[in-house]
């Protein structure tokens, strides 16, 4: 398997980046609004997984089939250009801009939002047969999910609010760096492989995905569950997009540009006490006069 380098992928990330920004509306929107439904469904699959094996780890080990194929077909998720996007401008790259970033974002998430609430609206018909007979188990689960990571957080006030945050920072550390690993390899299996790993574990964890969110708390109000769109923007997406937005920068973006895209000068050796005195004795003896 190929091995792209890290000084070479920061530059392929810093490229990725700019035709992002410089995409068109029509293909921005198209490549989220896929890049959404694509890991939604595979979020239903690994909730029905785990529902009716009753083995959370493997719903989590078969989720990241989702994130592997959106970015497999060169579709987008908000997540990942949150840091693709800002390190093309930090590299000032021609033509981009904030306000091209900014546009960007926006489109993205419109689009993320529009493939995951599809995707739940029709995976409610699914798990409720058209709406015609009450949520099946996994129905239900889903709308226990929603009612837990939002009034669960709410109960909690200030500190459920730090929690949701610190859930949403720490997801897309995992989802930054599987975004970037995508291309650091060359050939099909590698950036599989080296997907995989971070996904599966921020799913595993339950961290907070601003976009997975869009799928389960849509799909929790229509099946049922107890709390509100309210509920849902404040005490769940908004926080979560803004703690994905730094936990992507923060963790994975910055310092890898800072380290590889700018490298410092490298350390300069001092000498030793006994090279220093030999140096000097040197100069001191190349000071004499000679006659």
């Amino acid at each position: 398997m190929t091995y792209v380098k890290p000084t070479e992928l920061v530059q392929t990330v810093i490229d990725a980046g700019a035709s992002k920004v410089m995409l068109s509306t029509r293909d921005t929107l198209i490549r989220s609004i896929m890049g959404g439904a694509l890991l939604t469904l595979a979020a239903a699959f690994a909730v029905t997984v785990s529902v009716t094996t009753g083995m959370p780890l493997l719903g989590a080990v078969l989720f990241p089939i989702g994130f592997v194929m959106l970015y497999l077909l060169g579709y987008d998720l908000l997540t990942g250009v949150f840091v693709l996007a800002p390190l093309a401008w930090l590299d000032k790259r021609p033509g981009v801009t904030l306000g091209g970033i900014l546009r960007n974002w926006g489109l993205v998430f419109l689009g993320n939002f529009i493939g995951a609430f599809s995707i739940a609206l029709l995976m409610a018909i699914v798990f409720t047969n058209g709406f015609s007979t009450p949520p099946n188990e996994v129905g239900q689960a889903i709308g226990h999910i929603g009612e837990g990571r939002t009034v669960g957080y709410a109960e909690h006030g200030a500190n459920g609010m730090l929690t949701l945050f610190v859930r949403a920072v720490l997801c897309n550390a995992m989802v930054a760096t599987g975004v970037v690993l995508a291309m650091v390899s060359k050939d099909v299996i590698g950036k599989i492989v080296a997907m995989w790993m971070p996904i599966m574990l921020f799913f595993f964890m339950g961290f907070e995905h601003s976009i997975v969110n869009m799928f389960l708390f849509p799909s929790g109000l229509l099946l049922g569950g107890d709390f509100t769109i309210g509920d849902y923007l404040i005490w769940n997406e908004i926080p979560t997009v803004l703690g994905n937005l730094v936990g992507g920068l923060l963790f994975v973006g910055i310092p890898l540009y800072l380290t590889y895209g700018r490298p410092a000068a490298p350390r300069r050796v001092r000498p030793s006490r006994r090279e220093a005195a030999a140096a000097r004795a040197v100069a001191a003896g190349s000071a004499v006069p000679t006659r």
